[in-house]
């Protein structure tokens, strides 16, 4: 890999992974319209890490004061509102855990093609803008329900499919649940750390494995320029999101998709 395939990709995978676009797509797709040759699994693994690494960061006061509140829950002291968010992100978690195992071969070998893309892309993005449009944008993070947590986590399944996007899909079903746009942005933020964590550390099982040396200076660059891009990406997109809202984003899926649709078929 050179430089210029390096930076590209691991801002892609920076810049994307916590917009309602698909970082997954995206990394599919640069390759096929570039003429890349893949980028490979250590670099997956690489860009991966340092997007973790940028939203742990960004939420790092959040995450102590949640995970106190957490280990006070376990010992008897009750549930506050910060205990409940982090037994939120526990379980939101699992349904894509369980379907992310049973599943991955099937997606891997099936669902991978730019129309099943170009499809997820449009049909995702416009249940995004119906979201956005009819939700009452009233609650916090820290209001969710229990229903809430089990609808926005089996929702967070369906980003398996390549093109719909896991911050998508779970800004979607929090907007439908009545979220505000920070609220849900926020929720599906602190979902991503176990989620990305999980895919993460079994993509580096499979690095074990593979035969070969691995190009370390490629990999150091590709993780620090998705961490610095995907820390700036979060901070830009909380600040502007309720000014903006989610049409913007819409629009970029239903040109992509539209885009796709005719280089493929």
């Amino acid at each position: 890999m050179d430089i210029i395939q390096i930076i590209t990709l691991a801002l892609v995978q920076g810049l994307t992974e916590f917009l309602p676009i698909s970082s997954s797509a995206h990394l599919i797709l640069v390759p096929v319209l570039t003429g890349w040759e893949d980028q490979g699994l250590a670099f997956d693994v690489a860009v991966h890490v340092g997007t973790l690494a940028a939203v742990v960061l960004y939420f790092r006061r959040e995450i102590a004061v949640m995970t106190v509140a957490w280990v006070g829950s376990l010992k008897g002291q009750g549930l506050t509102p910060d205990a409940r968010l982090a037994w939120a992100v526990v379980f939101g978690t699992i349904p894509t855990g369980l379907a992310g195992l049973l599943l991955a071969g099937v997606i891997e070998a099936h669902l991978r093609s730019p129309l099943v893309i170009a499809a997820t892309t449009i049909g995702f993005g416009l249940l995004l803008w119906w979201a956005d449009a009819s939700g009452r944008r009233q609650r916090n993070e820290h209001t969710l329900t229990w229903k809430d947590v089990l609808i926005i986590g089996a929702a967070q399944v369906l980003s398996l499919i390549p093109g719909t996007s896991r911050s998508g899909i779970t800004m979607t079903a929090g907007l439908a649940m009545g979220l505000t746009r920070k609220a849900a942005a926020r929720y599906s933020f602190l979902l991503s750390i176990p989620v990305t964590a999980l895919a993460g550390g079994l993509e580096t099982l499979k690095l074990i494995r593979l035969p070969g040396g691995a190009d370390w200076n490629a990999l150091f660059l590709g993780t620090i320029t998705a961490a610095l891009s995907a820390y700036l990406c979060i901070h830009f997109f909380l600040k502007l999101l309720e000014r903006i809202g989610m049409l913007p984003f819409v629009i970029y899926r239903l040109v992509l998709g539209i885009g796709l649709l005719f280089l493929f078929i």
